[in-house]
């Protein structure tokens, strides 16, 4: 299989389908479109999450681990659990850690890793409440895995669901994610085309990259349904909330916000930004759209509606008049470019 996300059909056929086995206290589990999972107990709803990637530390600065195409920091895999979490409506409240570590890693490396989790959580007002840590011969580099928990916000979770008649809104722009680690890796070559203060500034979008703010925001100004943008870009995101809640979509191409940075880097590197990882960006259903994102701009939040929730099962996307279907997610943008790129370079291929 292609490197990222199962493709949707393999998802629902190998995986969802093999599980049957209940419990009373699982709210809500497994299924397409949904990064978390709610457990009722006599005390009230907890909800929990999971991440897991290559985590980088400093013996790997400048060079990247083999056998992955991305990799991230302690920090940025806490991030995209706290991110899953607030998008379903629930404050960040731990973390239990799991590392499967290589045999050359030292304890000084260990240390390091473990310290950009506790500043993260630190930041996050997240506990540590435990985890695994193991030495494994068969892996070749750091992977860590992050259970988060979280507490709701509302008792009454928010809302049924996305629903015919709702608007589309959108959070920050688009391909933060992608663009941060595309100028990140590919400085040089990107400084043959463009100014260093334009390649800065995207490598910065890291900093843009939390929704613990919007989400927030949104829950107290009764949004229906939430999705964190992260692998797919924004195409995946929204089938994914269209999916998890059977309608349909109308979205307008024009309005999806995008930074300049993005558009100039996406176009040197042939990436489609729409389908580039948009970590940071939170998509969000909603009855009064103007009113959110009203109050989304008072917290300096940019945001913007792109579209409504339809009655049908048509996910369209309109351009300048033209009107075409939405495709099933696919393999973001980042690993196809990350392969082709890898192929051109060792004589297999070309970009």
């Amino acid at each position: 299989m292609k490197t990222g996300k199962v493709p949707e059909n393999v998802l629902k056929r190998s995986v969802l389908r093999q599980l049957k086995t209940g419990r009373e206290e699982i709210l809500k589990g497994a299924g397409v479109g949904r990064d978390c999972a709610f457990f009722k107990f006599s005390d009230g709803i907890v909800i929990s999450c999971m991440q897991e990637a290559p985590v980088a530390v400093q013996t790997f600065a400048g060079c990247q681990p083999p056998g992955f195409a991305v990799r991230y920091t302690m920090g940025q895999l806490i991030q995209k659990c706290a991110n899953n979490l607030a998008a379903s409506g629930a404050e960040p409240v731990s973390a239990i850690i799991g590392l499967l570590l290589p045999g050359w890693l030292e304890e000084p490396e260990l240390k390091e890793l473990m310290a950009e989790a506790e500043g993260k959580c630190g930041e996050l007002s997240m506990a540590i409440a435990g985890g695994q840590t193991s030495v494994i011969e068969e892996v070749s580099s750091p992977v860590a895995v992050v259970t988060g928990y979280g507490k709701r916000l509302r008792e009454d979770g928010f809302g049924a669901g996305a629903a015919p008649g709702q608007d589309i809104v959108v959070s920050k722009w688009i391909g933060l994610e992608g663009t941060a680690f595309l100028a990140q890796r590919y400085r040089e070559r990107l400084l043959v085309r463009y100014p260093a203060y334009l390649i800065e500034e995207a490598a910065g979008f890291h900093r843009y990259l939390s929704i613990l703010a919007e989400a927030a925001a949104a829950v107290e100004s009764g949004v229906c349904a939430m999705h964190d943008a992260s692998e797919g870009g924004i195409f995946a995101a929204l089938w994914e909330l269209a999916e998890g809640a059977g309608v349909g979509l109308t979205i307008d191409l024009k309005k999806l916000p995008l930074r300049q940075e993005t558009v100039e880097i996406c176009e040197c590197c042939n990436v489609d930004p729409y389908r580039l990882m948009s970590g940071g960006s939170l998509v969000m259903a909603v009855e009064d759209g103007p009113g959110l994102v009203e109050k989304l701009h008072a917290r300096k939040i940019p945001a913007v509606i792109v579209g409504k929730v339809t009655d049908s099962n048509d996910r369209l996307i309109l351009n300048d008049g033209e009107i075409r279907y939405m495709d099933r997610p696919g393999t973001d943008e980042l690993y196809r470019f990350l392969g082709e790129d890898k192929k051109a370079h060792t004589g297999r291929g070309s970009v």
